[in-house]
């Protein structure tokens, strides 16, 4: 796994806010230096779009964070290609299965495989993309049926569990601290209704009987429910107990409180220690989403010229527990500011040093519960501040990208030799530059994705494209 340069932790504490206690708490790791950290990854039956991204990139921000900081970060993502519902509830079909129909698939195993790959292919792409660092694993549910059933089994020998003519439920009522994260499970559970054989509305399933589909199990062919996938890996790589969970604030009523209890019932030991969760994107005050139908891809960002770090940088400006509402204009602003960056930047000579004074005030923003926008304006600050020398300037943003992760890594300092581009990369800039013109954006960014596999990184400036790298 990459992890950045270690430098000793400040004397600045680190505050997170955690979701189980409600509050900002100084963060206290369960092993020295090592932190093991769980993300909820996407289902992979369609794209995902602009408001999922939001959740990896805070992800990716907290474990930059931590890894700036001096501490070795074991992050796992799961990838769900089976067993997540359309609904919250216990009815209603897989959404892998949804997308299969969507495509006019046959639906067998091996075109949900085909499927789920296609589409998680695409995400590691956008996460790419996006300057997100790859997780350290990102274990696929249906590579992990097994592990799933030896948990629901120890559930049911515990008595945690029952079966129906359906399935396997978890028994709420067996576990008293169901619920502890809140978000009100009980009011999001009474709309499922009540099925005669459920004990309580709030039991939720472990296992989908499946007469025509899925895998073998001691209670008959069928599928894992969703919560059990994120249960079963997450302690299979990182341990019964295990310092921090991500997530999206919609999964913390039902999602994350289910795996708690079915961990917890189990191990009988604390599941995680600190849980955070990212706030929503809407659009005109409405959540994204594909039944909204306003569900914005990263590639039609990049058809219309965008590049995907502004939008990155665009997510910096906000708190990641602020909802934020997106707009163009909004997007055509962080482009033009992060544009203006790189250009100061590449305007630098090397050979300076990280001035303290503004890496201590940077640390103590991301510090402070990875407050990004309060970061982004001391990185301003300095840009601006004629009393730091421009190499100091450029050794100290540098630092900063490290967090941020917007991209300056890749320019050029003034003077810098950089190697000779080869015929075959500039013509396919030329071509890319065409395509521009034209307004064929997503020909222009998969000559993007070509120029990159030689080497070389293609920025469009106002006064043009401009080449680094080699």
């Amino acid at each position: 796994m990459m992890s950045f340069f270690k430098k000793p932790a400040g004397p600045t504490p680190i505050v997170f806010y955690n979701t189980l206690g409600r509050k900002k708490e100084e963060f206290k790791p369960l092993s020295g230096r090592n932190i093991k950290m769980y993300t909820c990854g996407p289902t992979v039956y369609d794209y995902v779009h602009i408001g999922n991204l939001r959740s990896f990139v805070f992800a990716d921000l907290l474990r930059r964070t931590l890894e700036y900081s001096g501490y070795e970060v074991k992050q796992v993502m799961n990838i769900t290609d089976v067993g997540h519902l359309v609904g919250d509830g216990d009815g209603g079909e897989d959404k892998m299965t949804a997308g299969l129909k969507r495509e006019a698939k046959a639906l067998t195993l091996e075109n949900m495989k085909e499927l789920a790959e296609h589409y998680a292919t695409l995400f590691i792409d956008d996460l790419a993309k996006l300057n997100v660092e790859t997780p350290f694993t990102l274990p696929r549910a249906s590579e992990h049926v097994a592990e799933q059933i030896a948990f629901i089994a120890t559930l049911l020998q515990k008595g945690y569990a029952y079966q129906t003519d359906d399935g396997i439920y978890f028994d709420v009522g067996k576990f008293p601290a169901y619920g502890i994260l809140g978000g009100d499970a009980s009011a999001l559970h009474s709309r499922i209704g009540v099925s005669a054989e459920k004990h309580d509305p709030r039991d939720f399933s472990l296992w989908k009987k499946d007469a025509h589909l899925g895998w073998d199990s001691p209670w008959g062919k069928g599928f894992p429910g969703w919560h059990i996938e994120c249960t079963a890996m997450s302690t299979k790589y990182l341990g019964k107990s295990f310092d921090i969970h991500t997530g999206g604030i919609d999964l913390i009523p039902i999602h994350h409180n289910n795996e708690i209890a079915q961990a917890e019932a189990v191990s009988g030991k604390p599941y995680v220690k600190y849980w955070m969760h990212g706030a929503f994107i809407t659009i005109e005050g409405k959540r994204i989403g594909k039944s909204e139908g306003n569900a914005i891809r990263l590639y039609q960002l990049t058809e219309r010229g965008v590049h995907p770090l502004s939008y990155r940088y665009l997510l910096l400006t906000a708190h990641y527990r602020q909802t934020m509402n997106f707009t163009w204009e909004a997007l055509e602003a962080a482009q033009t500011a992060r544009e203006r960056l790189l250009r100061f930047f590449a305007d630098l000579p090397l050979g300076g040093l990280i001035n303290s004074v503004y890496r201590a005030r940077f640390e103590a923003a991301l510090y402070d519960d990875l407050n990004t926008a309060e970061a982004i304006a001391v990185l301003w600050e300095l840009v601006k501040d004629e009393k730091v020398s421009p190499e100091d300037k450029r050794a100290t943003l540098a630092d900063f990208d490290r967090i941020l992760g917007i991209g300056l890594g890749t320019v050029p300092a003034v003077g810098e030799k950089l190697s000779v581009v080869p015929d075959e990369v500039k013509a396919l800039v030329k071509k890319r530059e065409e395509a521009r013109k034209e307004k064929r954006f997503s020909d222009a960014d998969v000559l993007r994705d070509e120029i990159k596999a030689h080497g070389f990184e293609v920025d469009d400036t106002p006064t043009g494209q401009v080449v680094r790298g080699g």
